[in-house]
């Protein structure tokens, strides 16, 4: 499977998008905000991340008022969460086999766009 997941209202997830020219290699776009993502796609994403705490967003605008800034998170409370509320999960997510790239460092976009010079079309 290939697909992103992201925000269309997002300018960040745009930018990459454009950036990687992921749409260009046939990647299935899914739009977290209109498309909520399944308890089955984000156990997938776990599988492959590693944890639920690795595709969790601190920086979400609900972190804070929702009083999660000084809580010990389990990975169900991080699985719970980001299937609640869409703005928990980093984004964006691409999928592409067997790997994942999750969020939007510099490094991390570094690296879909060099597996990107080598995946096929």
């Amino acid at each position: 499977m290939n697909k992103t997941y992201h925000l269309s209202t997002c300018d960040t997830c745009a930018r990459i998008l454009e950036e990687t020219g992921i749409t260009a290699k046939g990647f299935e776009l899914q739009c977290i905000k209109t498309q909520k993502i399944t308890p089955a796609q984000l156990d997938q994403m776990r599988k492959l991340a590693g944890s639920y705490e690795a595709l969790f967003s601190r920086r979400s605008m609900k972190f804070r008022p929702m009083g999660l800034a000084g809580r010990q998170l389990t990975e169900e409370d991080y699985r719970k969460l980001i299937l609640e509320e869409y703005t928990f999960l980093k984004r964006p997510v691409t999928i592409a086999g067997n790997r994942i790239f999750v969020g939007n460092e510099k490094k991390t976009v570094a690296a879909l766009k060099e597996f990107l010079l080598t995946y096929p079309k």
